[in-house]
């Protein structure tokens, strides 16, 4: 039996979605949802730790959000132009996979003026061809050193917050967007599950004995794209970058192996993992692009709990949530969540799994 798009779709009160971070990243509600028995418990984040004891792992995705929006002028009629970096093609030749907004306007042969606060033109960039409808391959005219050329990029861009919030990017947005163990830069997008993570909770999680794995998987926009197939074994997700390393497959293998708990924060660790499975069953060494799409039924091979926030109905992440969770229970889960008035998407609370 086939899995439908329209399995998951649910009404969601738009007012629920979370437009700001709360004052503290572990401030958010926490809900437990039980598979064994159906029970719904609401919580406080804080309460987490609560579930794990010395011996059980998390495994945390560690990229790094980089200021992925720009705004460029366009030569001759100097219409603003937002620019969306989307992944570097080739770093000798400074080319970029990016989309424009509006995209109308932009041609193969354009050039874009990108000038800092005081009207300093700082970086220059060629379209060099055209991808999607509002994609585009830019080269950036740099001379310079590769790392200065990076330093540049990062001063002109914004972060990259989702459209849904309504809102331009502001100064707490730099750091909130932002995990606090992010170490590896590539994603235009924060792993959300991992934000109600503070420096605190993480030392309680030491002090308790509670291991912390950490793979990398680089967010694009195509975990976000809408789905526009009912049969969800012909969508295709966009190949995003992920590594998965010796530490990582040490700490949770060995977690396994002693009967411990493995709690993956957030679908894009879960991905990682489940991309990178050996023959016995537990995690291996892996690096590549995946287009990994899990959608029911789905045999789980790494974590016994995910952590994930609240999602959009029909979202890619919603349904590997409800791989994960179950369909109904998911779904009953989400009505009561809208009853009690959770926060919604990226900035919003956090569901347990368990």
């Amino acid at each position: 039996m086939r899995t439908k798009l329209s399995q998951f779709k649910f009404e969601l009160n738009e007012k629920l979605i979370a437009r700001t971070p709360s004052k503290r990243r572990d401030d958010s509600r926490l809900m437990v949802v039980n598979r064994a028995t159906g029970e719904i418990e609401h919580k406080m984040f804080s309460d987490l730790l609560d579930f794990y004891d010395e011996g059980d792992s998390l495994v945390f995705n560690n990229t790094k959000v980089f200021p992925a929006r720009l705004y460029g002028l366009k030569e001759k009629t100097q219409a603003r132009i937002e620019v969306f970096l989307l992944r570097e093609l080739n770093a000798q030749a400074r080319l970029w996979d990016v989309l424009v907004d509006p995209a109308r306007k932009i041609r193969v042969g354009n050039k874009l003026y990108f000038n800092d606060k005081r009207g300093v033109t700082k970086l220059v960039a060629e379209v060099v061809d055209n991808t999607t409808s509002r994609g585009r391959t830019i080269r950036f005219l740099y001379d310079g050193p590769n790392d200065q050329f990076l330093n540049e990029l990062h001063s002109l861009g914004n972060t990259p917050l989702p459209k849904l919030l309504e809102r331009e990017a502001d100064s707490r947005d730099a750091e909130r967007y932002q995990t606090v163990f992010a170490s590896e830069i590539g994603a235009v997008a924060a792993p959300t599950a991992g934000l109600h993570f503070s420096r605190e909770t993480l030392m309680r999680m030491e002090l308790k004995g509670i291991k912390k794995a950490e793979i990398t998987l680089h967010l694009g926009l195509g975990t976000f794209r809408d789905i526009e197939v009912e049969d969800l074994s012909k969508h295709k997700m966009d190949a995003e970058y992920f590594r998965v390393e010796q530490p990582a497959v040490d700490i949770v293998n060995a977690t396994k192996r002693e009967g411990g708990l493995i709690c993956a924060v957030g679908t894009t660790s879960v991905r990682a993992c489940e991309n990178s499975v050996s023959a016995e069953r537990l995690l291996a060494t892996n690096e590549g692009w995946t287009n990994k799409f899990i959608f029911p039924p789905y045999d789980f091979h790494i974590p016994d709990h995910l952590l994930t926030n609240f999602h959009l109905p029909k979202s890619s992440l919603f349904i590997t949530t409800c791989a994960f969770g179950g369909i109904d229970l998911i779904l009953e889960a989400y009505k009561i969540a809208q009853k009690e008035k959770y926060r919604f998407f990226a900035y919003g609370d956090a569901m347990l799994i368990i």
